[in-house]
């Protein structure tokens, strides 16, 4: 029987959308998700979010949160009380081990004066020395590649600062800055393997070992000579520089010099000069302050309890970390994966939810000196490597989720080598596609942030795909990390795709799988 084309179209169009009905209705047989709780996550996400003020106050507000400093301390207290309020419980600084001593910045003042005036952009390295007021002094370039080097600068340094690793040449920036990820490149992420090459290889890794402590020796010797303070030029560009761990921060750490880590295109002005034997004078007033009366690191834990007498005892995670670095306030890394958190649970406590499991929120300290906070979390709850008799813990844990690659929105997961989760977030994606354009969803592992912590003895803690947006180019531990750099929408995205997330797990009927 010959039918029009018109009906036949239509008609196609109805089997197609019962075709993706039923497909829908396997997916969800197979992974039962709650369109009516996500809708209501939505609306509050998106009607009344709060995650520009809850960044905001982590930033603007609190400042810099270097691990240790008064800064990080206020921030956590604030997020406490914050939690507290919102109605979790067990609102608290939890205590995870010993970090050292805290540092931080007072005032920091630098100019070149000779040949003539100019402000300088830098900051003092982390947990370095003050001046002790102002000093003034010719500036002396040491150009050193190994120890030997070193001599013929004996008797030269005295009362001088000291200009090392500048840069005299920087290109022009001829691409975008803030990027997002294409489909081509997010079907790249999907291919790549479970183990991709580390940017660290053991070669590259051996080498800045061996760089750093041949910066510490020069140091050494600055000091030693009688060099009032060093003056380091960083990679960036346009006014960004990167900042990096600076002294030991351990209660008996040796003495060093004050140093100041410096934009790259005044210091390769101050190269230059040095280069064409222009005398070159500068000028700065330092002051840091050393805290030693608490040693202690703490993360901010609190919860919303689980409801399910068989299943409350499990623990359904959520976490960010808190600290930064110095030179900027950590908009980007990490505030804005805090606020996404925060924002989440708060989400979830505003529509009265009631979860079957517990779900706990962490916002860590420590990461950026080496994942410290995270890491004794877990040895203190769930067990160590190093240990075969694991914590009662460890078997009540369903699994973790962490945000911290910058403000853009979720596109996707990385799998961690779990590919039994695979089919949990296909479901859980899927009333997202309003949300997420592409979602990727990759077998591959993710390195470098907390999740890390949780992954290394076994149990399930995934890094959500972001788009970049500036984050590898501006934001990412400089001093232009800063609130200007968050992306409001993207923000309110995640925080959404989370509270979901987090929802869900703590309402399944088993816990989430883990690898064999």
């Amino acid at each position: 029987m010959l039918i029009s084309m018109k009906n036949y179209c239509g008609q196609l169009k109805s089997i197609l959308s019962i075709s993706i009905l039923i497909l829908s209705t396997q997916v969800s047989a197979q992974e039962p998700v709650d369109l009516n709780t996500i809708y209501k996550i939505k609306q509050e996400g998106l009607k009344h979010s709060k995650v520009m003020d809850i960044a905001f106050h982590l930033t603007d507000v609190a400042g810099p949160r270097l691990t240790g400093s008064n800064e990080l301390k206020n921030a956590s207290l604030w997020a406490k009380d914050k939690l507290k309020s919102w109605g979790l419980a067990n609102a608290q600084l939890e205590k995870w081990g010993e970090f050292g001593k805290g540092w931080e910045v007072n005032r920091l003042y630098i100019a070149m004066t000779k040949p003539y005036y100019q402000p300088l952009i830098g900051m003092a390295k982390a947990w370095t020395p003050g001046t002790s007021g102002e000093i003034s002094a010719e500036v002396v370039q040491l150009k050193a590649e190994m120890p030997k080097d070193l001599k013929k600068y004996e008797g030269k340094l005295k009362g001088k600062i000291v200009l090392l690793n500048s840069i005299t040449s920087i290109d022009n920036t001829w691409e975008a800055e803030a990027t997002r990820f294409t489909s081509n490149e997010l079907d790249e992420i999907v291919k790549q393997p479970l183990t991709i090459q580390s940017r660290y290889s053991p070669e590259r890794l051996k080498q800045l070992r061996a760089r750093r402590a041949f910066h510490n020796q020069i140091g050494e010797f600055a000091l030693k000579e009688g060099a009032l303070a060093i003056i380091t030029g960083r990679r960036g560009h346009e006014g960004t520089f990167f900042t990096s761990n600076g002294a030991s921060r351990s209660l008996d750490s040796p003495v060093v010099l004050p140093e100041i880590e410096m934009a790259p295109e005044h210091a390769g002005r101050l190269t230059r000069l040095l280069d064409h034997h222009i005398p070159v004078q500068v000028e700065m007033d330092v002051r840091t302050t050393f805290s030693v009366d608490d040693p202690n690191g703490y993360n901010v834990i609190a919860e919303i309890p689980g409801t399910d007498k068989n299943l409350k005892k499990e623990v359904v995670m959520l976490g960010s970390h808190l600290d930064s670095w110095h030179a900027g306030t950590g908009a980007t890394d990490n505030a804005s994966g805090c606020s996404v958190m925060m924002e989440a649970v708060r989400i979830l406590k505003a529509i009265d939810i009631h979860p079957r499991r517990t779900i706990r929120i962490a916002l860590w300290t420590g990461e950026e000196q080496g994942i410290l906070g995270s890491r004794n979390y877990v040895k203190n709850h769930f067990g160590s490597l190093f240990d075969p008799s694991f914590k009662s813990e460890y078997d009540d844990f369903s699994v973790y989720f962490n945000i911290d690659n910058g403000t853009g929105r979720i596109r996707g997961i990385y799998l961690q080598g779990n590919e039994s989760a695979r089919p949990v977030f296909e479901a859980w994606f899927h009333p997202f596609e309003d949300m997420i354009d592409h979602e990727t969803i990759s077998i591959r592992n993710t390195e470098g942030t907390d999740h890390l912590a949780f992954n290394t003895i076994g149990l399930p803690g995934f890094q959500f795909i972001q788009d970049p947006i500036a984050y590898h180019t501006v934001t990412h531990h400089t001093n232009m990390d800063t609130y200007e750099r968050l992306e409001e929408d993207d923000l309110k995205q995640m925080a959404i795709i989370v509270a979901s997330f987090v929802y869900h797990a703590a309402m399944r009927n088993e816990k989430f799988p883990r690898k064999p």
